[in-house]
């Protein structure tokens, strides 16, 4: 309990600290932060050496590790502007290149639902900003989400934030039953599909060419329930603005969960090899270690 409380004191002192400062300070702390983390915390930063070069076989290892770096700068602009959000230092309007077209492809997907829509993304580039997006523009959701290890911050940042624009925050625990009835009544749920599944809810589907453990959830609730499902993304663009990204889905009559949860993973890796260095590399998605 003691621990709980100096943790969450801690990152309550950083959040009001740094939002103190002007933004391109922000960027260059965090940026310095995680730095010291690339360098120093080896068994993380080897993991990411590790899976980008199963993903990238043809890079070399020069390359491979400037692509770590990278994706270790892309989790650290993520970093701070998830900070600019807490203290309103920035306009989640004034960050997004293209959201009209964007909206027009939400309204004309969604035109015809009638068994709800889920949103399926992962953890990429600042997928934060993107669920606030979501409410702010009339596409409030339910968003399944790992229960953090502290209840203080858990309570105190992560929910409020999450829900600050009228999502609702749900842990994975039990969530199949609270999935289904905002289905039922037509609602939205957000779900991250990237991690690895545990092997009572996964299957092994490819994934950059090599077998991974992968959630059946979104195919699993596509088979039983019919929802809309809008593959969604969010990508950092070389001035520091966002573009969205909607992907097509086929989903044919003949579709199995198997077949499904492929094309799924085919869409994420898709994106991710547009954008290589905004992916979480440092989740053990292939479990190497």
């Amino acid at each position: 309990m003691i621990k709980e409380k100096i943790e969450y004191a801690v990152v309550k002192f950083f959040v009001w600290f740094l939002g103190l400062l002007p933004n391109k300070t922000i960027y260059k702390i965090t940026y310095f932060v995680a730095m010291v983390f690339f360098r120093l915390e080896k068994r993380r930063s080897t993991l990411t050496i590790k899976n980008l070069t199963l993903a990238f076989p043809d890079k070399s290892k020069e390359e491979i590790y400037n692509l770590a770096k990278k994706s270790y700068e892309s989790l650290s602009m993520t970093l701070a502007e998830i900070i600019m959000l807490l203290n309103d230092k920035i306009n989640l309007e004034d960050k997004i290149l293209n959201q009209e077209v964007t909206l027009e492809k939400l309204k004309a997907l969604t035109k015809e639902k009638k068994n709800g829509v889920v949103f399926v993304t992962a953890h990429f580039s600042n997928w934060e900003l993107l669920a606030q997006f979501l409410p702010k523009n009339g596409y409030p959701m339910m968003g399944i989400g790992r229960k953090g290890n502290n209840q203080l911050i858990e309570d105190n940042f992560t929910t409020p934030f999450r829900e600050k624009y009228g999502n609702t925050n749900v842990h994975k625990k039990n969530a199949i039953l609270k999935i289904v009835k905002v289905l039922k009544k037509n609602g939205c749920i957000g779900l991250l599909i990237d991690q690895k599944a545990g092997s009572d809810e996964g299957i092994k589907a490819s994934f950059f060419g090599e077998p991974a453990d992968t959630t059946t959830s979104v195919a699993t609730l596509k088979l039983k329930f019919n929802p809309i499902i809008i593959p969604m993304f969010i990508a950092r663009e070389s001035d520091g603005n966002y573009s969205l990204i909607i992907k097509d889905t086929k989903e044919e009559e003949n579709s199995t969960i198997e077949s499904l949860t492929q094309e799924y993973n085919d869409i994420l890796e898709e994106v991710i090899k547009a954008y290589p260095e905004q992916w979480f590399w440092m989740h053990n998605r292939w479990r190497l270690a």
